[in-house]
């Protein structure tokens, strides 16, 4: 999986040039203590160190990293119940709790295709080509992320005379990071599917 983040296209046409220009001001607003984690995932990643390409594992092998660097890092599992036909759906991130003034951050190694649509209009495309691969911010940053791309996403597809699918409307995507339904996942550092340095 390519980690690194995509340039972002030129900036859009209006009316949607102003969607643009408000995604990059929340995604240019970023905390002392979330560039100080981003920087120490993109460090671990660069290291080349980790040997496994599973999702799960990756979030584990980062948690492990962050922790002997004393930052206090877990893995997180939300649940929600779905209105469309399946009875519940389930997410994994990662949970930094930091001492500064921002009390906590979400890290999500796989934000960007979060957002993938099936059928993408070039519009929607430019935007999700601006959001980060590796997300790291506070609840209130990724709730506003969230809510523009959701409404972008439904905008776009209306214009194709698409309807948006259940599962990429904001209420869904919002329950995969800030459901109430939260808990921590221990883990073992010993278990054989996290690969630590070799």
């Amino acid at each position: 999986m390519d980690f690194t983040d995509s340039e972002p296209n030129k900036p859009l046409k209006p009316p949607h040039n102003s969607i643009y220009h408000s995604l990059q001001e929340i995604l240019d607003k970023s905390s002392h203590a979330a560039n100080e984690v981003h920087e120490k995932i993109l460090s671990y990643l660069e290291d080349n160190e980790y040997k496994c390409g599973k999702m799960f594992d990756l979030n584990k092998w980062i948690i492990m990293r962050l922790k002997m660097d004393n930052f206090e890092a877990s893995l997180c599992e939300t649940s929600w119940i779905s209105t469309f036909g399946q009875t519940t759906g389930v997410y994994e991130y990662i949970d930094v709790m930091t001492t500064g003034e921002v009390k906590r951050l979400i890290v999500d190694m796989d934000f960007k295709s979060q957002f993938v649509l099936a059928r993408q209009t070039q519009v929607y495309s430019e935007l999700i080509n601006a959001l980060p691969c590796i997300f790291v911010g506070t609840e209130e940053k990724l709730n506003s992320i969230v809510c523009l791309i959701c409404k972008a996403a439904s905008q776009c597809l209306k214009e194709k005379g698409l309807d948006i699918p259940p599962w990429r409307k904001a209420r869904y995507m919002q329950s995969k990071w800030l459901s109430q339904n939260c808990k921590k996942v221990p883990f073992s550092p010993l278990e054989n599917h996290v690969h630590g340095p070799v």
